[in-house]
């Protein structure tokens, strides 16, 4: 049982009861709201590809290894930018179609704006699109350029070189280029 001293206790108990579900209203909308917030946008990372100098020259193996390489770093890739929540990487499945007759005709490094094709079927607000350019064994460089899918706009792009044509190498170009994405997280968003 309630004691009340005076009628302004019994008043201000009410009113503290009559507010308290729109305090906690005020507080759900709150915690949606930074939640909402804290979701990263869509990327559409796609496939990095191998931009060799000496391509001409090359052995059919080296070839094939610089290939393998391209899709080893193309997954660690996707998978560093989503684990650091830099993005949610778009599965680029259901735009496979696409992706395959604009490859078929261009190098989707450079193909004036197809990349953002690709990234509105998938549903994507920014897409990426990753090359290493190879000068030598000893010389290569990884680059990833992210666009905003509606304007074009250009929100990050950064090269790394890195030093020696082997595994180890295109995974730590792609570990400081994902670090480098990080540090410059708003500008990227």
């Amino acid at each position: 049982m309630t004691v009340f001293r005076s009628r302004s206790d019994a008043f201000s108990l009410r009113r503290a009861h009559a507010l308290f579900p729109l305090l906690a209203v005020g507080v759900a909308l709150c915690t949606v709201s930074v939640t909402a917030a804290a979701v990263p946008p869509a990327i559409a990372l796609l496939d990095c590809v191998v931009l060799d100098d000496n391509a001409a020259y090359n052995d059919p193996s080296v070839t094939q290894t610089q290939q393998a390489r391209a899709t080893m770093v193309s997954a660690q890739l996707r998978t560093l930018v989503d684990q650091r929540g830099l993005y949610k990487v778009a599965d680029n499945r259901p735009a496979a179609t696409l992706i395959d007759r604009l490859q078929a005709t261009q190098d989707l490094s450079s193909c004036n704006g197809c990349e953002r094709e690709i990234a509105r079927q998938l549903g994507a607000q920014r897409v990426g699109v990753c090359w290493v350019q190879k000068v030598s064994n000893l010389i290569l460089n990884i680059n990833l350029r992210i666009e905003d899918t509606a304007s074009g706009q250009v929100v990050f792009q950064r090269s790394v070189d890195i030093r020696g044509n082997t595994d180890q190498s295109w995974r730590r170009g792609v570990d400081a280029l994902v670090g480098l994405l990080a540090s410059e997280r708003d500008t990227a968003h």
